[in-house]
């Protein structure tokens, strides 16, 4: 693939306007959002949807007006809606969105590959939600954005790739950082890349302040970055300065021109995940 993947987590589950005024949280705002993002340089969107209120929704009626917006304007970028169970235990629930078609179908769902802590709540996923997710997304056609935040799940991935509920090419967020998962360090990255299944494509993600260090390091050894509001809400390391996402992926391109690097088309990412091209 000619370019870096950019990938977009522009919202998230947690941030709230009280938080930052910087967080897109209608269906307009978070497609005006996109739309400038895309502008600057991202090629691939993590979605989450949010209702009239502003919480979390899993409801598929809210995701196909975000990827119809999205479509209108931006036909080829690469979209990936969440299947989160941090707020949404149910089945379906979670896979509710995978039964979107035609011109609002996402490219890809989320599927972490363990149950996990954070800082003050926790992310379940047991293996029958995981088998399930991934059988879903096969029958759809939809394929699987692989979340690691420890070395526990690649080895679930190498799991699931043997009994072939995932398939190549394979798509994985490295995301470092958190209180209860691998740190964003070289030795723990270097174990993660040496578990990945061969001929994988990675983007480098952070929790919280390690999202600018794993930005640097998915852009030096891998496919690219994961970057947004929904990891990180500040610029800064000192927490001085809200970020915007659009200065967030203007900080990954700008650091990319350093190493030679520019974001590929969405039409070359496409092609690098075995993704359909709109027509």
């Amino acid at each position: 693939m000619d370019g870096f993947i950019l990938n977009l987590a522009p919202t998230g589950m947690l941030p709230t306007r009280a938080m930052s005024p910087h967080v897109p949280l209608t269906v307009a705002e978070i497609i005006t959002d996109a739309r400038r993002c895309i502008e600057l340089g991202a090629n691939m969107l993590h979605l989450h949807a949010r209702d009239d209120s502003g919480r979390p929704s899993y409801r598929k009626e809210i995701y196909a007006q975000l990827i119809g917006g999205i479509r209108e304007t931006h036909p080829d970028v690469v979209i990936c809606v969440s299947l989160s169970g941090r707020d949404f235990s149910e089945f379906e629930q979670r896979a509710d969105v995978l039964s979107l078609t035609g011109d609002i179908k996402p490219d890809m769902g989320s599927l972490t590959l363990a149950s996990m802590n954070f800082s003050r709540s926790a992310s379940l996923n047991s293996p029958d939600m995981i088998r399930r997710l991934a059988e879903r997304m096969a029958e759809a056609g939809i394929r699987p954005e692989l979340e690691v935040f420890d070395s526990g799940m690649l080895n679930y991935a190498q799991h699931l790739l043997g009994k072939g509920l995932i398939g190549a090419p394979l798509y994985f967020n490295l995301l470092l950082g958190s209180i209860a998962g691998a740190q964003a360090k070289p030795a723990a990255l270097g174990l993660l890349l040496n578990e990945l299944p061969a001929g994988s494509l990675w983007c480098g993600g952070g929790v919280g302040a390690s999202q600018l260090a794993m930005n640097v390091q998915g852009l030096l050894y891998g496919n690219g970055a994961r970057v947004g509001l929904e990891d990180y809400l500040w610029l800064d390391q000192g927490r001085t300065q809200l970020a915007s996402n659009a200065q967030l992926v203007s900080r990954v391109v700008d650091l990319a021109k350093v190493f030679g690097l520019s974001p590929a088309s969405p039409r070359a990412v496409r092609t690098a995940l075995g993704l359909p091209t709109p027509a």
